[in-house]
């Protein structure tokens, strides 16, 4: 989002990437392994990279085959596809002044570059305060399941229709009921795992970016050990805007997790310039990954951001999420420091749509920014890599679970046995 200079370029994975346009972007086709192949791994360059207008069009760059994890053979990329979606000359709205009534505390924070209350301004051209640095265990977040709070959602996102938000995702209430009902059934357990990261790797987002690169490993093998026939899959995309080097980059599902973490050890934070970034291109080189199209796969997307898309990107922001639903891949946002109220509702809206739950990170670590409370009242703070870890049990075991009394750091509300009692009477489910 933000600033600090940073090149993928001739690093680890990207060794044979040139900073121009052309290329392949990620197209996938349905295998006969009943996976979804053909991928690749690719980059769609930006403005900064020389593509013609500024807009970041030709797709990306193919880097070599995909690894089919089942049964260990290469699998060429594909030779078609294009992505596009020129610069945008809209101004970062970041919603609306006014915060909608949560039934709980909540405090929009504004972080460095916005205007408080959410709406953003033009961010100086002059170093960010540099935060501390981010260590393993260390960053701490809440989680919340907006489809077992369903009524309590649509009142909250009534809210912000009816202030005209700008940059709302044209995803209607009668949509989101469609997916609820899906949603609202019993939990399935799963014995196979795929997971992608998405992340906005512009300026703002170092820390969360170096806790990944120091937790992953670990995160996998805590995995590995109770799951240890899951056969966990991992996929990086990592996007930016239109005037940064590139506008997004991906590597396809790999089953080798040190070969995924060193790919994820050449990932830094630079570029962005203004709050809006280009997460709706990063969500089109996700549905494009192999993932694997059996029932019995936990398909989630963890998407980790600070920042909401343009606002006049709305109708392709939602159609990408629309794809992941339609993939059985259920998208859990990681809201970082300095997300506006539009970051918020987006994510809140993607999680509800396909499936995943809402988490955010908060200040109980002392690390980075400022981060926004949730327009929630009630949620349980662990650490990331345990809210991560609980997020990925649940989708493989099909059983709901409130963390332990030794993963707590603390609570916001007061939540007991997994539920909290409002003033209002209303019960609200936390976990």
């Amino acid at each position: 989002m933000r600033f600090i200079a940073w090149t993928l370029c001739g690093v680890g994975l990207f060794s044979s990437v040139a900073c121009s346009s052309g290329g392949t972007s990620p197209q996938g086709k349905n295998g006969d392994d009943g996976m979804m192949v053909g991928s690749g791994d690719g980059e769609t360059p930006g403005r900064s990279s020389g593509s013609p207008g500024g807009t970041g069009s030709g797709g990306g760059l193919s880097l070599g085959a995909s690894s089919d994890a089942s049964s260990g053979a290469a699998v060429p990329p594909s030779a078609t596809g294009s992505a596009t979606g020129g610069a945008s000359s809209s101004p970062a709205s970041g919603g609306a002044s006014s915060s909608p009534a949560s039934g709980g505390a909540s405090s929009s924070s504004a972080s460095a570059g916005e205007a408080a209350g959410g709406a953003a301004s033009d961010e100086p051209d002059v170093p960010a305060p540099t935060p501390n640095p981010a260590q393993a265990g260390v960053l701490t977040a809440g989680a919340w399941d907006d489809n077992r709070n369903f009524e309590r959602f649509l009142g909250y996102r009534s809210t912000w229709v009816d202030l005209k938000l700008p940059g709302l995702l044209p995803i209607d209430e009668a949509e989101l009921k469609t997916a609820h009902a899906l949603w609202a059934k019993p939990l399935a357990a799963h014995q196979k795992l795929d997971i992608s990261l998405i992340i906005d790797t512009t300026g703002s987002m170092g820390d969360e970016i170096a806790y990944l690169q120091a937790e992953f490993l670990a995160l996998s093998s805590s995995i590995a050990v109770q799951y240890p026939d899951a056969e966990q899959r991992w996929s990086l995309v990592a996007y930016k805007d239109d005037a940064d080097e590139y506008i997004v980059r991906w590597f396809d599902f790999r089953s080798d997790a040190e070969d995924f973490r060193k790919n994820l050890a050449t990932l830094s934070a630079d570029g962005g310039g203004d709050l809006p970034e280009s997460p709706e291109r990063g969500f089109e080189a996700a549905e494009q990954l192999s993932w694997r199209t059996a029932d019995t796969t936990a398909k989630l997307a963890f998407w980790v951001a600070d920042a909401p898309h343009h606002d006049d990107r709305a109708q392709a922001m939602a159609a990408t999420l629309r794809g992941m639903q339609g993939l059985g891949v259920h998208v859990y946002p990681v809201a970082s420091s300095g997300v506006d109220d539009l970051t918020e509702l987006s994510m809140r809206t993607a999680a509800a749509l396909t499936g995943g739950r809402y988490l955010f990170l908060t200040n109980d670590s002392g690390v980075g920014y400022d981060h926004k409370e949730p327009t929630i009242p009630c949620y349980f703070v662990t650490s990331l890599r345990d809210a991560i870890e609980r997020m990925v049990d649940i989708e493989l075991s099909g059983v709901y679970h409130e963390p332990t009394t030794s993963e707590i750091v603390r609570t916001g509300g007061d939540p007991h046995d997994g539920a909290c009692k409002l003033s209002s009477g209303e019960d609200v489910l936390v976990y």
